[in-house]
């Protein structure tokens, strides 16, 4: 058996206003302050005579590349991403950027559903194509769903949806 794997499906090309801030701040972070003073770093690791066994030098390569990997990404990511800071008409169903309260079985969770661009485990926040935000798309207060999930059937009911941050 070969080592090819098919590529992974595209993301959707959505993202909050503040996650399309926050690509744009690292962005203009990596390549006005971090690329320059990378690139005199690596100057003068250069200035200082033979090149291969200068791990200085070997290592500055290294991260200019890897500054260099990420700028193209964000570059071509924030040219596709399609920005959703309207709060919808309905704000009673499930909809991109809701906060959403649900009950899985006696647990109670709750999740913001982001863009890919967005996830962050820790704070709750989910992909829009996730199998349980993809669930709970259109789904109001009350309403149960069933997702087929990597770990088994879940039965989860939505207890609440919100399009603001809720209290902390």
């Amino acid at each position: 058996m070969g080592r090819w794997r098919p590529p992974p499906e595209k993301s959707s090309p959505y993202i909050t206003a503040e996650g399309a801030a926050r690509l744009r701040a690292e962005l203009k972070e990596l390549w006005k302050t971090r690329r320059p003073e990378v690139v005199r770093a690596l100057a003068a690791a250069a200035a200082e005579g033979d090149r291969s066994e200068n791990a200085e030098y070997t290592y500055r390569k290294k991260q200019l590349g890897e500054i260099d990997r990420r700028v193209r990404y964000l570059s071509r990511r924030l040219d596709v991403l399609k920005v959703v800071d309207a709060v919808p008409r309905d704000t009673s169903k499930v909809r991109f950027g809701a906060w959403v309260r649900y009950a899985d079985g006696s647990r109670v969770r709750s999740v913001r559903i982001v863009g890919a661009d967005e996830i962050d485990a820790a704070r709750g926040w989910i992909s829009v194509d996730s199998p349980v935000a993809r669930a709970l798309l259109g789904r109001a207060a009350g309403d149960e769903v069933v997702v087929e999930a990597p770990e088994g059937r879940l039965r989860l009911c939505v207890e609440a949806v919100c399009f603001d941050p809720p209290a902390d």
